[in-house]
């Protein structure tokens, strides 16, 4: 149990995987405009990666690794995580409309994002079993869904200040994560 939850704060405060690993930048920035939509972004990719995680690890354990194929890992996670979005985008236009139209706007994004492929890349790179590559990936997703929300809530309140008009929109933005990823520094003493 405890090895779960030192996974759990881990994943999402001391090694974030935005502002400690720099991964999944661009959906960061893009979808870090607006609250609710920075919410959606990051259950969406916290769906996404859970699946994507679960599924590259049983590729990697049972068709790259007993086959000798590790140096094809790249290309089969790439290849599975992109095959998976959009299977999921078609069962979901059939199952689910609604929740279809919630996530259908930010699944396309997903396919493109780093921090989906980095995580599936760690999870193997480390051997975790299967169970703790799953917590992790959850844990994580979790840190990025709380990466967006903080910053969409600054730069929601940034909408309604003066800023210095060279500094508007994406400039002030990166200052901010900036600011946000040395806040985050402060856990990397935590140990559980």
């Amino acid at each position: 149990m405890l090895t779960y939850l030192s996974i759990i704060i881990t994943a999402i405060f001391v090694n974030n995987i935005v502002f400690a690993q720099f991964l999944g930048i661009c959906s960061f920035i893009g979808v870090s405009k607006k609250l609710d939509s920075a919410f959606g972004m990051g259950m969406a990719v916290t769906f996404v990666m859970t699946i994507a995680t679960l599924v590259t690890w049983l590729v990697q354990q049972y068709l790259l690794v007993p086959f000798g194929l590790g140096y094809l890992q790249t290309i089969a996670f790439i290849l599975v995580i992109a095959i998976l979005v959009q299977m999921l985008e078609i069962i979901m236009k059939k199952i689910s409309p609604s929740l279809y139209a919630a996530l259908g706007v930010f699944l396309p994004l997903i396919t493109t994002n780093c921090a989906v492929l980095g995580v599936a890349i760690i999870v193997a790179q480390k051997e975790m079993p299967l169970l703790q590559g799953v917590v992790y990936a959850i844990a994580t997703a979790l840190g990025f869904t709380l990466a967006l929300c903080l910053m969409a809530g600054i730069r929601e309140q940034l909408e309604l200040t003066d800023v210095p008009r060279p500094m508007r929109g994406v400039p002030i933005a990166l200052v901010v994560a900036g600011l946000l990823a040395m806040a985050f520094m402060g856990f990397s003493g935590i140990s559980v």
